[in-house]
């Protein structure tokens, strides 16, 4: 792929003075990058032996051949482009998945298709940038939901790289944000090809902001694969629970286990042997929620000591990563954390494949069309209020053909709306057909 500094220098002469400001600023920090890994380190959120990464270098030799690049920031975004990712690696093409987080990247290694390579993206700065961008000389970038690194986007965009935003969203608070620096957005925006959306008004505010090809094409998350669960532990946890009732809270945040603690002991009184099951979002609080059982006076157990509960566990901390498939097969009904905070809410769609029937609180505007489908098709119900947890919970723990309503609308739901994939693959199909033509 043919660049020079000449083609940088085009790209930086006409961006606004914010970009050119943030370029000098993260060209003057490079120096503080050891400082900043070192720190990131200490806190679990960096690979000590894949740091080279995170500075564009790389031990893994580039593939010979048209290389596509895909980059989600997370686990959300890499679960949500590995059947893209499947269906290009399928046709021939090599991979490189990037992404910025230790889960997203356990993640990539469990999940990604044989031959595809997984590299942490670097941080943005020019030098780290330019450094990546020669060794792995991608023919395409594919950018997932809205993680936009300006320094990426101008280097990808001085060697030519066609650019294509996939499942693209954007937020209502990250919109009016955005609004306020619209030359900034807008300088970014334009050197993408296209922006492939999920939803219309995710469209309407890309085409607003200044993206110049705009298409919605629907959510890739709705036509992700259930997330599979390991049998063996599978059948372990069934059989410590056996018969019990069982409901279970996932990805929740500060807050609301308090309040779904003081759920189960309201409910523990009607519904005999109640297990309850809390997925802190980020695992590392799951001692704290541990806490909270323990104040509340009920027995807790650690899914990552390795217990599993017992007839005196009442709050089973799930603080593992990668098991909300198992999750999801053990308890029928699921309270969706992120969503009685002030968080925007926790993807509901896995959970509705596997058959729960989901709770959520009133703050889904992270996945505002799907929860809204949802609740239009009685799929979900809204809890508006910590205090409605107790009844919610309860109304389902007591009817189980409502249960079993509920969820099978959740499924019928989440099945008409797919099709993301198929109509983001026809969108990127002729990019794929130059790249193979390029490199004959």
């Amino acid at each position: 792929m043919r660049w020079s500094m000449a083609g940088v220098g085009r790209v930086a002469e006409r961006l606004p003075a914010t970009l050119r400001a943030y370029r000098r600023l993260a060209a003057a920090a490079m120096p503080f990058a050891p400082l900043l890994l070192r720190e990131r380190m200490r806190r679990g959120k960096e690979s000590p032996e894949r740091l080279g990464e995170r500075r564009g270098e790389s031990r893994v030799r580039r593939p010979h051949g048209p290389l596509v690049w895909a980059h989600g920031a997370s686990v959300g975004e890499i679960l949500a482009i590995i059947p893209l990712v499947e269906r290009i690696r399928a046709r021939g093409f090599n991979v490189l998945v990037t992404s910025g987080t230790t889960t997203s990247a356990d993640l990539a290694g469990r999940r990604l298709p044989a031959g595809v390579i997984h590299q942490f993206i670097p941080l943005d700065a020019p030098r780290f940038v330019q450094r990546f961008l020669d060794h792995w000389r991608p023919g395409l970038a594919l950018i997932a939901e809205s993680d936009l690194w300006p320094n990426m986007i101008m280097e990808s965009a001085a060697r030519s790289i066609p650019m294509i935003l996939v499942n693209g969203r954007i937020s209502e608070r990250s919109y009016a944000r955005w609004r306020r620096a619209p030359a900034t957005i807008a300088a970014l925006l334009e050197h993408f090809d296209m922006c492939l959306t999920q939803s219309a008004p995710d469209a309407d505010r890309y085409a607003e902001l200044g993206a110049p090809r705009v298409s919605m094409t629907g959510n890739l998350k709705l036509d992700a694969p259930a997330p599979p669960a390991d049998p063996m532990k599978l059948a372990a946890v069934q059989a410590a629970v056996d018969r019990r009732p069982v409901i279970a809270a996932a990805s929740t945040h500060p807050g609301e286990e308090a309040a779904v603690i003081e759920a189960h002991l309201r409910l523990r009184r009607s519904f005999r042997g109640l297990l309850t099951i809390l997925v802190p979002r980020h695992p590392q609080r799951g001692p704290g929620v541990v806490s909270i059982a323990d104040s509340a006076g009920l027995g807790s157990a650690m899914r990552s000591r390795g217990d599993l509960p017992d007839r005196r566990t009442e709050i089973y901390v799930a603080d593992t990563i990668g098991e909300l498939g198992l999750i999801y097969r053990l308890a029928p009904i699921v309270f969706m954390g992120g969503s009685l905070v002030r968080h925007g809410g926790q993807n509901p769609i896995e959970a509705a494949k596997l058959g729960t029937a989901i709770l959520h609180g009133p703050h889904v505007w992270n996945f505002a069309d799907i929860y809204s489908a949802l609740d239009a098709a009685r799929g979900a119900e809204e809890i508006p209020e910590p205090a409605k947890l107790t009844a919610g919970f309860g109304a389902l723990l007591s009817d189980v053909r409502l249960r079993d309503t509920i969820a099978d609308a959740a499924l019928s739901t989440v099945e008409m709306l797919g099709g993301a994939l198929d109509r983001t693959l026809s969108a990127i199909d002729p990019y794929l057909m130059q790249l193979r033509l390029e490199h004959r």
